[in-house]
């Protein structure tokens, strides 16, 4: 960690200038065809679950539907400690894992919106959503997350101590979240979670750009880190991705 500090230091303070150069956009553009490629597949998988009735009965009426709901979170915290020196294939493994898991979460607004039923929240609200209000949702989800990216890639003040406090931030939210359900239901902290979460994970996107790029700047050359380092930054881009996407859609599909 040392090393790779002072390898960003030489990086800020030496004459590299990100905006020429072609090294940096072709890993960053790497990662974002990653996320592309993700979301396509968590869509395709998304929707073939939503509307095949045999993989709907599969996921949503068996114990599988356990995995799916919790399957990520599971495998986000045991990497953390398992893949303490991960190869490219393992990360690779673990993001096209998340990814499907993820999109098998999806298909149930694909459900709701094929059948045009009305479900209920934990919190009380009613939520419907339409076809329409998923794409909707899509295009202000990639909107925000293409402006928060350009920002943390183009700005100059350190992120690094506000990325700190949102990773703790959004930890906390999460854990908070889920110790909600032991609780009776409560519509406001519902939306207080949720709007925490949109935040958090917002700064975050500009955050984990700005780590990328920096990233960069200490491990180029070294082509397995590089690989690796792909592999989690489209990990973690989707993440945040999902996190606010599903949210905006959340909000707008109440009634």
């Amino acid at each position: 960690m040392n090393d790779f500090n002072r390898s960003v230091a030489a990086a800020r303070t030496g004459t590299m200038d990100a905006s020429q150069d072609a090294g940096l956009r072709s890993f960053m553009l790497g990662v974002y065809n990653k996320l592309a490629l993700g979301i396509a597949l968590a869509g395709l998988i998304a929707f073939a679950v939503g509307t095949y009735e045999p993989l709907t009965a599969l996921i949503w009426g068996t114990p599988l539907k356990w995995v799916v709901q919790f399957g990520p979170i599971a495998l986000i915290l045991v990497s953390a400690f398992a893949m303490r020196n991960p190869s490219p294939t393992g990360s690779a493994i673990l993001y096209w894992t998340i990814v499907s898991l993820l999109g098998a979460c999806l298909s149930m607004w694909v459900v709701i919106a094929s059948s045009g039923m009305t479900v209920t929240s934990r919190g009380g609200a009613a939520m419907s959503a339409d076809y329409m209000t998923i794409t909707k949702a899509f295009l202000v989800t990639a909107t925000a997350f293409g402006a928060l990216s350009l920002f943390g890639y183009t700005t100059k003040r350190d992120l690094r101590p506000i990325g700190t406090f949102l990773v703790i931030a959004l930890f906390g939210l999460v854990g908070l979240s889920l110790i909600s359900l032991l609780f009776p239901p409560s519509g406001m902290l519902e939306l207080a979670i949720m709007g925490g979460i949109l935040l958090v994970s917002a700064g975050l996107v500009a955050w984990e750009t700005q780590e990328l790029k920096e990233g960069y700047y200490a491990f180029a050359g070294d082509a397995r880190s590089m690989a690796v380092m792909t592999n989690w930054g489209a990990l973690n881009f989707f993440i945040l991705f999902y996190n606010m996407f599903t949210i905006i859609l959340s909000l707008m599909s109440r009634e």
